[in-house]
């Protein structure tokens, strides 16, 4: 029974929400808002402060905007699309963005003061009254913030760290930046989604800009934690963030031949054995090492072993290349590339193989070369007597 009776009220709460919601009972009218409509400002500053002039459900018209209760000394302008206005129109559930600029003369005594903001129209007038107080200047406040402040990969990678950048002062500032990175190690700002190195970024008042720090640390980098510090400096205002950047062991192969030699001499349709030596220059140990090779139309190439089981960081491998030309291959020079792969990295190398033919084809060629020539000597010394 208990479940019954829960299960009628929720079904009563979501038919009144519907009900309301097609109702049509929101609020219609011409309305004119701040998201701040009490702030504090500095003498002999100049502030924006950011309205609205919204129309909801009704027809299109012209408002008249003035601003009363101005006081003595003090110059206050609407500005819409950064230009001075005294009317707007927003459109049929649209609105209009406009900004109140206050200039505060450096005398003013520090009173509170309310501005009005009007809004006058056939359907009637929308007022706006901001509070405003007096106050010597804050002291200037930046905050950096970190998305992702702890990063990690191998010696080849690029670390990019996200974040934002923002002004919590009462005036625009333009911030200087700064990375303190170790030795060797390559820092670059960009903004969030730009390309263009920076130095130093404009933040207005109150508002932000997301920023990337782009690091690279040097080939030769070892496994290890380093720490990365973000410095912003504007004026008398500073913030800091700290950031670490891991760096994790990685294989890089190398292939050569045995004593540097990347040539072999073979005769073709005879096997010969080419050394191949794959060395591991990388940080940290290659595991299955598996080896392949291309070569010529009709060449066959064998590894033993075909796949090494492991190679430490700064050591060697050696295997051997059982390479069979084709019988038909002349003599001449050819390039048989091998290849050597772990994981997601792999090293290619060229040797240059010299082919010879058989010397059995050559003590054949001789022969039928001498016959030739006794056949002929033959031919002449009979015909010649004639």
């Amino acid at each position: 029974m208990r479940k019954i009776l829960s299960f009628l009220i929720l079904c009563f709460a979501m038919f009144s929400a519907q009900a309301y919601a097609q109702s049509g009972s929101r609020p219609t009218g011409v309305f004119l808002t701040t998201d701040y409509p009490s702030l504090t400002l500095q003498p002999g500053t100049t502030s924006n402060i950011s309205l609205t002039l919204a129309n909801r459900g009704v027809a299109p018209s012209r408002m008249a905007l003035r601003v009363t209760d101005v006081p003595a000394g003090w110059k206050a302008t609407l500005l819409g699309g950064g230009q001075p206005v005294s009317a707007a129109m927003p459109g049929t559930d649209n609105s209009v963005l406009l900004q109140l600029r206050v200039e505060v003369p450096a005398d003013a005594p520090k009173a509170p003061h309310t501005l009005t903001v009007l809004a006058e129209g056939p359907a009637g007038t929308v007022r706006l009254p901001i509070d405003v107080a007096l106050a010597d200047q804050l002291p200037a406040k930046l905050v950096i913030d970190s998305k992702l402040p702890a990063l990690r990969g191998g010696p080849s990678s690029s670390f990019d760290y996200q974040f934002s950048l923002r002004n919590d002062s009462g005036k625009d500032l333009l911030v200087t930046l700064g990375a303190d990175a170790p030795q060797y190690f390559d820092t670059s700002f960009t903004e969030g989604y730009g390309t263009q190195q920076l130095t130093s970024v404009p933040v207005k008042a109150g508002e932000s800009k997301d920023m990337k720090l782009s690091v690279r640390p040097p080939s030769n980098v070892k496994p290890g934690s380093f720490p990365i510090k973000i410095s912003a400096q504007a004026q008398d205002a500073s913030a800091n963030a700290d950031l670490s950047l891991e760096i994790i062991g990685q294989p890089s192969l190398r292939i050569s031949g045995r004593d540097g030699l990347m040539s072999a001499d073979a005769t073709a349709g005879t096997a010969s054995t080419v050394p191949v030596v794959i060395q591991n220059d990388g940080s940290a140990p290659a595991a299955n090492v598996e080896l392949s090779a291309t070569a010529p139309n009709g060449w066959e190439i064998e590894f033993e072993p075909k796949t090494i089981d492991q190679i430490a960081a700064g050591g060697h491998a050696e295997a051997q290349a059982k390479l069979t030309p084709s019988k038909q291959s002349l003599a001449g020079d050819y390039m048989a590339t091998v290849r050597a792969s772990s994981g997601g990295q792999s090293a290619s190398g060229d040797f240059r193989i010299t082919v010879h033919t058989s010397t059995l084809w050559g003590i054949a060629g001789a022969v039928i070369i001498a016959i030739a020539v006794l056949v002929l000597v033959g031919a002449v010394a009979r015909f010649g007597r004639r």
